[in-house]
């Protein structure tokens, strides 16, 4: 192992020059900065190219920030009030540029000086006819000389109360640029291999984190970005994989036999044929269940591509074996659904289903549990309820975990601990993931995917309105609802926003009483605020085609199966993320006939919300949007908090870093081919951060 001093980083921030104890809290508060380890982590966000002199003369319309040496002159307090403001000449050899400030005015007055020369850094405004900057930033020329010269400044995120305690970015640079000044190299543990370290020809870890921060030059910058962007990956990737063969190692539930159930149900109850990718996943997890290993699968399948009746079958395999199986979706809605829909092929072939949710009446939740606990019930759907301490089975031997991204790792883990031997996990998402975020969310998974829809379905037609197009629309929508269809209608809020200008979703039902009046058109509502029983009365209104338009938020935007819905109609289209737009048209195109999704928005447009529209009206491809989507909004919005929270990639960019995962995936692979336990003199040190990590953060050992 290399010379390794760990203290140096773990003295507690208040101990850097220029901290101390009230700025200490600030850091701790604000930036969970709590030791000299954790500032380091601090990334810039940009570079400042200090490098690069400009004269007054070269100003022009295509540069964002420019370098500037000279002098001020004329520096004059101007207006009242709002209109208040400290103008000032900036001068060098070749010409000028007037300054203005709109804050500290006063402060400026007493700092700013005729006499100083002036390094200036800012962002040219034409305004009026001349260019001007406004606050620039101001360094008088010997400071800059002593710190800084042939170098790039670089930047950091700060909060507006790390700020007002002094804190800003250029504050933040020279803290760190007194804690570089005391880092020695013994400081950095270098984890990776210098096997790994030559054949990706990449920095040492102490030069990077030096570089990272104060680079003297662009190669050196772009290396020390590199080096850390690999690590970070590499990381994670090690320690999916060593999960990974861990689990393959464990004892897991053998499924030995296909037997009766299994066989009926395909040759009784199976209401269509299975589609060619149906039977290629079935295979796969045929092949998982006899391994004698616990199977952790993936399965991707696009909207409407058959994901239930391969859980469904998945659970018949479990059943012929004298197993358990429970399935778990994360809303009431969905968890009904799928018990609705399953109930009558159970029936057919004498399974015994049972559906436990948060709304369940303790009389019958009481019986639930001592049927499960019994074995008297074979499969159990449910909620997060399925997690609760006292849901007990006799013999659990497959979870299936639907909308798996809805989930945090540690109540999935929960379900697995539901058995003596961990039971098979099949966990399914109809929102495609992009292949770089699976490796990284989900590497230590086996990975299926549904890539055919069944026969006869049409693809939906999309098409995006604006505002101004709404009689033509709803004319569009009484011509569907006199063939016999059904019609969504979607906004994005339940209460009237102030902030943001969106039609609310009880001023969009009070407009659509009026345009479809009764008895000639019924409406259904449904919010997440409304009671479960009421929820669940309007749902079956518009499933029973008692109602022609159903009026909701995005409760439905999982699980409501209703065939003859043809038309799916967005508001506010541009205010939704891709994902969810994708998800929400997946609830019509269920049935035979064509289908329909309008997507109506303001006039008004960002460059993001054109671009979502303009995917949706242009593909049905899940995984084509599903790469839009992560280009667009990054893994943690795509994934949510619970799960891809627990990823902390501080440099690494899913969405465009792609090569580098793979090459991390790669190294990490080989690695562990050669050295499962990482027991080599030469992984010592890489082992060593592994447990440091794990130490520090219980993910690790329930990821997935």
């Amino acid at each position: 192992m290399q010379k390794f001093n760990p203290s140096f980083l773990a003295t507690s921030i208040e101990y850097l020059k220029g901290v101390g104890p009230e700025r200490a809290a600030i850091l701790k508060n604000e930036a969970s900065i709590y030791t000299f380890g954790d500032l380091l982590k601090l990334y810039p966000y940009r570079y400042i190219d200090r490098t690069q002199f400009y004269s007054t003369q070269h100003i022009d319309n295509t540069q964002t920030y420019i370098q500037l040496k000279g002098k001020i002159k004329n520096i004059q307090e101007i207006g009242q009030g709002r209109g208040r403001r400290l103008t000032a000449i900036f001068y060098d050899d070749a010409g000028q540029i007037e300054l203005v400030w709109f804050q500290g005015i006063k402060w400026l007055q007493k700092s700013l000086s005729t006499q100083e020369t002036y390094i200036l850094y800012g962002k040219p405004n034409w305004f009026n006819g001349k260019f001007n900057i406004t606050h620039p930033e101001l360094e008088k020329f010997t400071d800059f000389n002593a710190e800084n010269v042939g170098t790039f400044r670089s930047m950091y995120n700060t909060s507006e109360k790390m700020k007002k305690k002094g804190l800003d970015s250029k504050a933040i640079f020279k803290l760190i640029q007194n804690l570089l000044a005391q880092l020695k190299p013994e400081h950095i543990l270098e984890m990776l291999p210098s096997t790994l370290l030559a054949k990706y020809k990449l920095m040492p870890r102490y030069d990077a984190i030096k570089n990272i921060h104060i680079p003297q030059t662009l190669a050196l910058q772009t290396q020390a970005i590199q080096r850390l962007k690999f690590e970070e990956l590499f990381l994670i990737q090690l320690n999916l994989l060593r999960l990974k063969i861990i689990r393959q190692r464990a004892d897991g539930i053998y499924f030995e036999k296909v037997d009766n159930y299994f066989k009926k149900f395909y040759d009784d109850a199976l209401p269509f044929d299975l589609t060619n990718a149906q039977k290629r996943v079935l295979k796969e997890i045929r092949k998982d269940t006899l391994s004698g290993k616990q199977m952790n699968r993936l399965l991707q399948g696009d909207v409407g591509s058959g994901k239930t009746i391969v859980a469904m079958l998945s659970m018949l395999m479990a059943i012929d074996n004298n197993y358990q199986a429970a399935f778990m979706a994360p809303t009431e809605i969905l968890a009904q659904q799928h018990f609705a829909g399953l109930k009558p092929l159970c029936d057919i072939i004498n399974i015994r289903i049972a559906l436990l949710s948060g709304s369940t009446k303790n009389k019958d939740r009481k019986q639930i549990l001592a049927s499960i606990l019994q074995g008297e019930i074979h499969i159990l759907i449910g909620t997060h309820a399925l997690l609760e301490d006292d849901v007990q089975f006799k013999n659990l031997g497959i979870a299936i975990i639907d909308e798996q991204h809805r989930f945090g790792v540690e109540q999935r883990a929960k379900l697995w601990k539901k058995n003596s031997i961990a039971p098979h996990v099949l966990v399914m998402t109809a929102t495609p993931i992009p292949r770089t975020l699976a490796m990284t969310l989900y590497g230590d998974l086996d990975v299926s995917v549904l890539d055919e829809l069944p026969p006869g379905r049409k693809p939906i037609m999309t098409v995006h309105r604006y505002e101004s197009k709404r009689i033509a629309v709803f004319s569009f929508l009484k011509e569907e609802i006199a063939k016999g269809r059904q019609v969504y209608i979607v906004y994005p809020l339940i209460e009237e926003s102030e902030k943001l200008d969106l039609i609310d979703l009880q001023n969009g039902y009070e407009s659509i009483s009026r345009s479809f009046p009764l008895p000639d058109y019924a409406l259904s509502i449904v919010h997440g605020k409304m009671k479960p029983e009421d929820k669940d009365f309007e749902m079956q209104r518009f499933i029973k085609g008692e109602t022609q338009i159903m009026v909701a938020t995005t409760v439905i935007e999982v699980g409501v199966n209703v065939p003859n819905a043809s038309v799916m109609v967005i508001e506010n289209a541009e205010r939704f993320g891709l994902s969810q737009l994708h998800q929400l048209r997946g609830r019509v195109g269920r049935g035979a006939e064509q289908s329909y999704c309008i997507l109506m928005s303001s006039n008004k447009l960002t460059t993001d919300g054109k671009k979502r529209i303009n995917t949706m009206v242009e593909t049905n491809d899940g995984f084509k949007i599903s790469e839009v989507d992560l280009e667009l909004r990054g893994p943690g919005n795509i994934e949510g908090k619970q799960q891809s929270g627990n990823i902390d990639l501080k440099l690494a960019n899913i969405a465009t870093d792609g090569a580098i995962i793979e090459e991390a995936r790669k190294a990490a692979i080989n690695l562990l081919e050669e050295d499962t336990l990482l027991e080599k003199q030469e992984n010592a040190d890489l082992k060593f951060y592994l447990q440091q990590i794990k130490s520090e953060n219980n993910y690790w050992r329930n990821i997935s």
